[in-house]
């Protein structure tokens, strides 16, 4: 994001009026090689082409807010690697981490891993100090330390079933699990933030607390992830969880999160209800369904549809509900851009 892009979205979590409806999106490697003509496995192995890309994006759609901006990730793997676990990479689609943990009682002997040498982390890092300079040449800053959420990376290290299961059965093995993983993420937030000092923001990326119950909710998610937020003093601080959000709608202050990214099967009016007026929202159209397999008539319906169902005073950066999906042509993100202008004018 550019420093007028970020000082506007710090603006308007602080309640300000912004001249236009803001358009961010949340992208990364499930989209951009596709869009960039690229393979999955081209765009994680080379830096030239990670760089090419991400600028191109930015350029392509200079008024956008890109969420993080210049995302340095390797999927779903990149905390996991760092616990050890096996990495299965594909040319076309995402890759695959393995399970770390055979049974509960593995729990016990799990590592927390080093955030400064560990797994793949170190190469996440790198290829940032590498471009960083280019990325401000580029009238761009690195925003933001990102991370999976515990929730998210204890179903990569244990199965997300034998984690549900381990939720109702063995409580108190999970909460050293989620323990150790929470730990780890405060050092890898902290060690991000120590490397660029730009940062002002957290990013933590949790669908699995959309899978649990109120009660296990509040017992195994709101205390982690309230600490994980308040670990750094940063003014932005965005919480992602597009499976069922309406439990984590209703807890956003006390996690303490300010801006909440969300399920496209929630309208913006739902979840402004549960969050209430001060949480900054970021979606809501569907990615796949409209986004990727529509055109840009769908577009230009599903968001004005979802701006006559909303409240007048709702605060929403517009986006798609979750990141973007892959298939996502250009034409189609001019259209959403186009149409949130002009919804703006009337």
């Amino acid at each position: 994001m550019t420093d007028k892009q970020w000082s506007d979205m710090k603006a308007f979590i602080n309640g300000e009026k912004l001249d236009y409806d803001p358009v961010g999106f949340i992208i990364d490697s499930p989209w951009l090689p596709g869009w960039n003509n690229i393979s999955t496995i081209e765009y994680y192995a080379s830096d030239k082409l990670w760089w090419e890309t991400n600028l191109k994006a930015v350029n392509t759609f200079p008024d956008t807010w890109f969420i993080p901006g210049f995302w340095s990730e390797y999927g779903m793997c990149t905390e996991p690697s760092a616990f050890g676990a096996r990495l299965v990479w594909s040319e076309i689609s995402l890759p695959h981490a393995g399970k770390v943990l055979r049974s509960i009682q593995d729990i016990d002997d799990l590592v927390k891993p080093g955030v400064e040498t560990d797994g793949l982390l170190p190469f996440i890092i790198q290829r940032l100090k590498t471009f960083e300079s280019q990325i401000t040449d580029a009238g761009h800053r690195i925003r933001f330390a990102v991370t999976r959420g515990p929730l998210n990376i204890a179903s990569f290290l244990m199965g997300t079933t034998e984690l549900m299961m381990a939720l109702m059965t063995d409580p108190e093995k999970v909460h050293i699990l989620i323990r150790k993983i929470t730990d780890f993420i405060i050092d890898w937030i902290d060690y991000q933030k120590s490397c660029f000092n730009s940062i002002e923001g957290i990013l933590v990326l949790d669908d699995l607390i959309g899978f649990i119950g109120e009660n296990e909710f509040r017992e195994f998610v709101i205390p982690y992830l309230r600490e994980i937020f308040t670990s750094l003093a940063v003014p932005v601080k965005l919480l992602h969880n597009d499976a069922n959000g309406l439990i984590t709608a209703a807890n956003l202050k006390e996690i303490t999160a300010n801006v909440f990214n969300f399920s496209f099967e929630h309208s913006i009016k739902e979840i402004y209800e549960l969050a209430g007026p001060d949480i900054v929202l970021l979606g809501n159209i569907p990615p796949r369904d409209i986004m990727a397999a529509g055109n840009e008539s769908d577009v230009w319906d599903a968001i004005r549809q979802e701006n006559d169902n909303m409240p007048a005073d709702a605060k929403v950066i517009w986006s798609v509900g979750g990141g973007m999906a892959p298939g996502v042509p250009t034409e189609n993100i001019i259209a959403f851009m186009e149409t949130v202008h002009e919804k703006g004018k009337k």
